[in-house]
């Protein structure tokens, strides 16, 4: 599990704001299966996905990927089930400094987006992600959020 205070420290009475990383959100809005549940977390209000223009873009390009043979009607149906549910942040200019160095640069925006919209974590499924330390932000595996809000 990563850096900073504990999901369970989250402002109570308030659903956590969540950054996913992408490869998150398209496993649960393409493929369900293990990650099917923060689908309906996130419709029921239980968290507060935080996007921002940056985070969307990249969203809508990985689901437009071949591999995964959707439509547009498709993606657009998923699209449906996360973005009504999300917080929109306009990161700031400058951006929050990341404190760390990331191996894949494009990680780097998930970070300035928790920092800039106070998140309570940043969940990835991303190991480079997941085993950093100290970046002002909790940052938590999924199945780590699950157990917190099992609890």
């Amino acid at each position: 599990m990563g850096s900073g205070q504990s999901l369970s420290e989250a402002g109570a009475g308030m659903p956590p704001r969540i950054v996913f990383d992408t490869n998150v959100v398209v496993s649960a809005l393409v493929f369900g299966g293990r990650l099917a549940w923060l689908v309906s977390a996130w419709a029921a209000g239980t968290i507060v996905p935080l996007v921002c223009r940056e985070t969307v873009t990249e969203l809508l390009r990985v689901l437009a990927y071949p591999k995964f043979k959707l439509t547009e009607a498709e993606r657009t149906d998923l699209l449906q089930d996360y973005l009504p549910f999300a917080e929109v942040v306009v990161l700031p200019d400058p951006r929050p400094a990341v404190p760390v160095a990331c191996r894949d640069r494009d990680d780097g925006v998930f970070i300035e987006l928790a920092l800039a919209a106070g998140a309570d974590a940043l969940v990835s499924g991303d190991a480079d992600l997941t085993s950093l330390d100290e970046v002002g932000v909790p940052i938590h595996a999924v199945e780590s959020l699950r157990r917190w809000l099992g609890s």
